[in-house]
């Protein structure tokens, strides 16, 4: 993340090691994570008071989140390159994305922009 992040928020990192949080430039400073993906949540909510939290992860994040029924919202930023076998975001998801619907799509060129969300009442 370097010095200067843009993020000017706590953000709080999921990790297998315990480390010391990190203050950093603009007001943000990065916390570890250890105990899960509740733990981080409920730090993440807390922090945030009653603005919107947001989660940046890998596939596999971002899996136990949606199957622990966790998210309301997700961004997906396709990007048409092939780096390899890597991991299947929607893969073994069973029924955690019933009920979803597709709010936004946003084709270009370079990127295409997909925004699914729960849709009330599920979940």
């Amino acid at each position: 993340m370097g010095r200067g992040p843009p993020f000017h928020h706590d953000v709080f990192v999921l990790t297998h090691h315990a480390r010391d949080s990190v203050p950093m430039a603009g007001g943000t400073t990065s916390h570890c994570v250890t105990d899960g993906i509740e733990a981080a949540l409920d730090r993440a909510r807390a922090a945030a008071g009653d603005r919107h939290v947001r989660l940046g992860g890998g596939a596999s994040t971002i899996r136990q989140y949606l199957l622990a029924g966790l998210l309301d919202e997700l961004h997906v930023a396709v990007v048409p390159m092939l780096l390899g076998d890597g991991e299947r975001l929607f893969g073994e998801l069973g029924d955690a994305l019933e009920g979803w619907s597709s709010v936004e799509f946003a084709p270009s060129r370079a990127v295409a922009h997909v925004r699914l969300r729960r849709d009330a009442g599920t979940g």
